[in-house]
């Protein structure tokens, strides 16, 4: 149980060593800075089918397998479901307990007679407290049941895991201040087709955030991807217009992956724009400094930008190969083997981002010898950046 004491000097508040349990994932305790931290509360989120109660299972198989005890609540399927998934992923969790449950109370209560060292309650918009009148998923009830469970992850030293489904806009659903009760938000993201998967650290207040884990969904389960860059990449054709590798960087880790454009002539008064894996308010920006700068108009075209895996990229650095990407798609003229980063401003300079040298090594390892990109004390503009990307490119627009 938690002790309450007054106020202490803030010189006295330091030194506590935080106390880490390893599951056994490397991908996993990469994310997390190591392991679960006793008594703390981790959202994790992903679209349907994106594989969270496979990942779920398959860190309480590996922690049951270290000698913990796990107990999984679930209000979505029964025991016999998880035990059959279990079967699958040839799971053998002795230590592994299942709870058909929806009612908070009653989970809570069987994790206090229990005692685990890791409770999963998939997913918290499908369980309830009885007093509250509305339904199951909504503001109230989400935000009563993952305070319960948070006070009795804090009280008893119990780590929880709180899964939690996506809206159609990328957020987790129930109230934003979700995120703000819990202690570690982790998002599973991918596509179902490439079957690569990224597991993302958007908050940690025991480590360090936007560090990625990758994983690859196969039969058996997720596997650990090693070199997630070569899996990204492996498909790629470098022979085509409109793409080009990107070494973007989680955390500290560089992984290259593959930015795709399309411009398509159409007669329509207000051409589509089609965005995937990029924020599309920067697409946009790219596409207005190419017409106003570079006089590369996309006005008659119809636009498409994807990032190929289903990663989502935040970074400013994405804008130099998003516009590079939507030139060579116009002006249909391949890039190549070419790998490119920096930030665009809205007067067509360039602006140098950090972790310069991880990307450069990390394009160089995987045999990309053309880099283009701004430098620290050096000016670029936009139309220089063409002109190493696509030597002779003014000579279309003026023709």
């Amino acid at each position: 149980m938690r002790t309450t004491q007054g106020p202490i000097p803030l010189a006295k508040a330091g030194g506590a060593t935080v106390t880490r349990a390893a599951t056994g994932i490397g991908e996993i305790d990469r994310v997390l800075g190591g392991g679960f931290v006793p008594g703390a509360v981790v959202l994790l989120g992903g679209e349907p089918g994106v594989g969270k109660s496979t990942l779920v299972l398959q860190t309480a198989g590996s922690l049951s397998a270290g000698g913990s005890k796990v107990l999984i609540a679930t209000a979505e399927e029964s025991a016999e479901q998880i035990g059959l998934r279990a079967e699958r992923l040839e799971i053998e969790g002795d230590e592994v307990y299942l709870l058909a449950e929806a009612d908070v109370d009653d989970i809570l209560g069987a994790a206090d007679r229990l005692h685990p060292d890791l409770l999963v309650v998939d997913s918290i918009q499908t369980v309830m407290a009885s007093e509250i009148g509305s339904a199951p998923g909504s503001v109230s009830q989400v935000r009563e049941c993952a305070a319960r469970v948070m006070r009795y992850a804090k009280d008893s030293g119990t780590t929880a895991i709180l899964v939690g489904h996506v809206t159609k806009d990328g957020g987790i659903a129930g109230p934003k201040m979700l995120e703000h009760m819990v202690d570690v938000v982790l998002y599973l993201e991918g596509e179902s087709e490439s079957g690569l998967r990224g597991l993302r650290s958007l908050k940690n207040r025991f480590g360090a955030t936007h560090l990625m884990g990758f994983f690859e969904m196969a039969q058996e389960g997720l596997r650990e991807v090693v070199d997630p860059s070569a899996a990204f990449l492996a498909d790629w054709r470098g022979a085509v217009p409109g793409t080009l590798a990107f070494p973007t960087v989680e955390g500290r880790r560089p992984v290259l992956v593959e930015v795709q454009a399309l411009a398509s002539p159409t007669r329509a008064p207000q051409p589509r724009r089609s965005v995937r894996g990029v924020e599309p308010s920067r697409v946009h920006q790219m596409l207005a400094i190419l017409d106003r700068h570079a006089k590369l108009s996309f006005s008659d075209q119809e636009v498409y930008v994807n990032v190929v895996g289903g990663l989502r990229l935040t970074e400013p650095a994405t804008d130099l190969p998003v516009a590079l990407a939507l030139a060579s798609s116009l002006l249909d003229r391949p890039l190549g083997p070419l790998a490119s980063w920096g930030e665009v401003g809205l007067t067509g300079e360039l602006r140098a981002v950090a972790h310069e040298t991880r990307r450069v090594e990390e394009a160089a390892r995987l045999g990309i010898p053309t880099t283009v990109a701004p430098h620290k004390g050096t000016r670029l503009g936009i139309c220089e950046a063409l002109d190493m990307a696509l030597p002779g490119w003014r000579g279309q627009v003026d023709g």
